[in-house]
């Protein structure tokens, strides 16, 4: 795991070299994605159906055969065993209650000419929500995508999720039970994303696709954007870890948080980055010593070692200024008082306060969103949320008395822009006899 240091004369060069990632910028991926959105498109059911015997090996002889009923939905729950049970529904009812705080209301107002102005908010018809599958499957990513979707108002949630070789993960399918997912689907990959963005002859296409998925699922999700919307196009798991040494700190906790993401693939980034050298080679011992036993440390040791770093600071100033630049997805700030430094995070997904805020809670049960920008795109994006199932459509209307000058006003600026029918439009509404 590499060492860096502010005072190194080429740190900048190194933290962008550390930072740089592409997504899907591989011209064999796109062109496979194309081809497999393509066929979809004017193959439907046939060919879905064909693409998941061939990369899933799926037994399915038939589509419908993909298409899970709502009573195996609950029967998987119901026979989730109690203490799984309780947990994922703890888990459901706190993503509901922080999710309901964000539902944006209709509003409007009347200006001082009687004109009455405002935004009218409405849900999406139909979303699609894409959930990885087989034996890495994360029920939790279905409570994230679905639980905003129905706060929101969105009538339809239909639900991707890859089987292999037909197995799925029970948990996957109570999680789409307790969340009222509506129809859920054994398909993933590019053909999935495709079947939800044209829709076919069995499943009808969405408004909105949202959820994180392997490379060629990004690249899909981006082909697709324009016929349908997305969330983000979302690249590795992402942690950066703020510490200063303080008698309270955990060298083992810290390392271990590190390591939460690093087992997550060997693309996964974690970071920490500390003011205090003594902390930095205490943190890289725990973290040695926690690789000999986890059972994924073979995926988290080339995490760290592809993408990873410890990264030493000569102040908070430094610390903040290396947290932003790198705009992380989930930032842990394990100090004393966190508060004191969140006015100055201005780029990250999600914030976790305090040395007893992991990132494994929020990646479960906190209430926020999991769903969060990577690769630096924290910069100009937020985490999924409610608002991400509504639409806003601007309301406008004008009394006969107020559209007079904003109708003159309408007719110079067309005017200075050589728009001739614009301008006569307004000037109707002002210059026009009653009698005429």
């Amino acid at each position: 795991m590499r060492q860096l240091s502010t005072q190194d004369a080429d740190f900048d060069s190194q933290l962008t070299q550390l930072l740089a990632f592409e997504t899907v910028n591989d011209v064999e991926l796109l062109k496979t994605v194309d081809d497999i959105i393509a066929k979809v498109r004017h193959g439907g059911d046939s060919v879905v159906l064909a693409l998941t015997q061939e990369f899933d090996q799926h037994p399915a002889k038939a589509m419908q055969e993909l298409e899970l009923s709502k009573q195996a939905l609950a029967d998987a729950f119901a026979n989730l065993d109690d203490e799984v049970k309780n947990a994922l529904m703890t888990a459901a009812t706190r993503v509901q209650t922080f999710h309901e705080r964000q539902v944006q209301e209709t509003w409007q107002y009347e200006d001082e000419l009687g004109n009455r102005l405002g935004q009218k908010v409405t849900p999406l018809d139909r979303v699609g929500i894409y959930v990885p599958g087989g034996l890495a499957s994360y029920p939790s990513s279905v409570l994230m995508n679905a639980i905003p979707a129905k706060v929101a108002g969105v009538a339809e949630v239909i639900m991707v999720v890859p089987a292999p070789k037909g197995v799925l993960n029970p948990l996957v399918l109570a999680a789409a039970h307790l969340a009222q997912v509506d129809r859920v689907f054994t398909i993933g990959g590019a053909q999935a994303v495709a079947a939800l963005a044209y829709g076919t002859e069995t499943i009808p296409a969405v408004d909105k696709i949202t959820g994180p998925g392997n490379k060629y699922v990004a690249a899909a999700k981006r082909a697709v954007f324009g016929q349908v919307g997305i969330d983000m196009i979302a690249g590795p798991s992402e942690v950066l870890v703020y510490a200063e040494g303080e008698a309270q700190d955990r060298a083992d906790w810290l390392a271990m948080d590190l390591l939460s993401q690093a087992e997550h693939d060997r693309i996964a980034q974690a970071i920490f980055v500390t003011t205090s050298e003594q902390q930095l080679a205490e943190v890289a011992a725990e973290i040695e010593k926690a690789l000999a036993e986890l059972p994924k440390a073979d995926i988290a040791r080339d995490s760290l070692k592809n993408r990873g770093a410890l990264i030493l600071v000569k102040d908070r100033v430094e610390g903040m200024a290396v947290i932003n630049r790198v705009a992380p997805e989930h930032l842990e700030l394990s100090v004393d008082n966190p508060d004191a430094l969140l006015n100055e995070v201005r780029h990250a997904g999600a914030i976790f306060m305090g040395r007893h805020t992991p990132e494994a809670i929020g990646d479960y049960c906190a209430g926020p969103n999991h769903v969060l920008p990577t690769s630096g795109t924290a910069r100009f994006s937020s985490p999924l949320g409610v608002y991400d199932f509504q639409k806003k459509s601007s309301i406008i209307y004008c009394s006969e008395a107020g559209s007079k000058p904003l109708a003159a006003t309408a007719d110079i600026l067309a005017q200075r822009e050589d728009l001739e029918a614009h301008a006569r439009s307004a000037r109707y509404r002002y210059r026009y006899q009653k009698d005429s």
